[in-house]
């Protein structure tokens, strides 16, 4: 069994036009968001293996502050570039790549990506991951490489307006 956590990043701040996309802080709704979304995933009980993550500081500061809500060393986060504005055949072919002795990763990114990837694993119904939202999908599988359309099982979807979450 291999679980795949999603996480899209929180909502990030357009006060800095001058700033680059990939250099976007969150606002104050994602510094309020991220911080819930973590506590929601340790009262869970839920700690990855791995955290991945989009080198963009509004992906990265998500990944790091519900790692640390989670128990996950921050140090340990890997970042790749492929993550940032990646379609979901690109998220796939990075999910593949990852060793069998890892059975739960967690990915921070964004959308539309994240989103069309839950649909292509697992049909969940999912028109959109809202900011700081939370996929989990399991799959019953023996090695990364062998993730499939259509193959997962959709274990949990929460964000931070979700009033009551599953």
């Amino acid at each position: 069994m291999r679980t795949l956590t999603l996480v899209r990043h929180a909502k990030s701040s357009w006060n800095h036009p001058g700033l680059a996309d990939f250099q976007r802080p969150l606002n104050k709704r994602g510094e309020r968001d991220a911080p819930r979304m973590g506590s929601r995933l340790a009262t869970r009980n839920i700690k990855p293996q791995m955290i991945l993550s989009s080198p963009a500081v509004r992906a990265l500061t998500t990944a790091k502050v519900i790692a640390s809500a989670v128990g996950y060393e921050a140090t340990g986060i890997i970042t790749d570039e492929r993550i940032f504005h990646a379609y979901s055949d690109q998220l796939l072919e990075v999910i593949r790549g990852f060793d069998a002795s890892l059975h739960h990763l967690m990915l921070v990114g964004h959308n539309p990506g994240l989103t069309n990837l839950v649909e292509q694993l697992a049909h969940a119904g999912i028109s959109n991951i809202p900011t700081c939202g939370i996929v989990m999908l399991g799959f019953s599988v023996d090695h990364w490489r062998d993730v499939s359309d259509c193959a997962g099982e959709m274990l949990l979807f929460d964000y931070p307006k979700n009033i009551t979450p599953v």
